[in-house]
C-alpha cells in the first residue's frame, strides 16, 4: 500500500504520512553519531566518522563538521552530498548578510534559513527531501551560546544537549539523565 504514496513527496498516505520524509530520516538513522552539549562556557560538538569500508583511505574521507560562518558550525548525519549542498547555501546566507548588514548573522536566523530551504523541498514536485540532518553550534551577541538541531522536514528546536544520527535514541536517553547546567 505504501508504493503509492512514497513515489512523490507532496502526496499524503491515509495516515497522514509523508513517505519520502521518513526515507530521509532512516537515513540519518544509519549515520555517524554527532553530539552537542551546550555550557555557560561554551559548546562541545563531537562527530563519529564511520569506516564504510576497510579499503577506504581514512584521511581523505568526508567531514563530519562544518564550518558554516565565523560563529557557526554544523555536524552533520546523513547523506554527505546533501549535506555538502545545505552547508554551501548556509555559507552564502551568511556571507550575504555580512555584506548587507556589517555583522555575522544571528544563529537562529541561520538556522531558520537553512530549514526553511529544507522544507520547500518536501513540497514541491519532482524534489526529494535532503537527507540530512544538523546540530548547528554557535554564538551570537543577543542570545550568546546556542545549540540547534534541524531535521529533513525543516524542522528545528534550540537544545542544552542533542545527538542526531545512529543510536541517536540511546545516547538522547543518557544525555537526558547526566546533563546538568553547571
Amino acid at each position: 500500500m505504501a508504493r503509492r504514496y512514497d513515489s512523490r513527496t507532496t502526496i499524503f498516505s491515509p495516515e497522514g504520512r509523508l513517505y519520502q520524509v521518513e526515507y530521509a530520516m532512516e537515513a540519518i538513522s544509519h549515520a555517524g553519531t554527532v553530539i552537542g552539549i551546550l555550557s555557560k562556557d561554551g559548546i562541545v560538538l563531537a562527530a563519529e566518522r564511520q569506516a564504510t569500508s576497510a579499503l577506504l583511505e581514512q584521511s581523505i574521507g568526508s567531514e563530519k563538521i562544518y564550518e558554516m560562518n565565523d560563529n557557526v558550525v554544523a555536524g552533520v548525519a546523513g547523506l554527505t552530498a546533501d549535506a555538502n549542498i545545505l552547508i554551501n547555501q548556509s555559507r552564502m546566507i551568511a556571507q550575504r548578510y555580512l555584506l548587507r548588514y556589517g555583522s555575522p548573522i544571528p544563529v537562529e536566523q541561520l538556522v531558520r534559513r537553512l530549514c526553511d530551504l529544507k522544507q520547500g523541498y518536501t513540497q514541491f514536485g519532482g524534489l526529494r527531501p535532503f537527507g540530512v540532518s544538523f546540530l548547528c553550534a554557535g554564538w551570537d551577541s543577543a542570545f550568546g551560546f546556542q545549540l540547534y538541531q534541524s531535521d529533513p522536514a525543516g524542522n528545528y528546536s534550540s537544545w542544552k544537549a542533542a545527538c542526531i544520527g545512529e543510536n541517536s535514541g540511546n545516547a538522547q536517553s543518557i544525555l537526558k539523565q547526566e546533563y546538568k547546567d553547571d
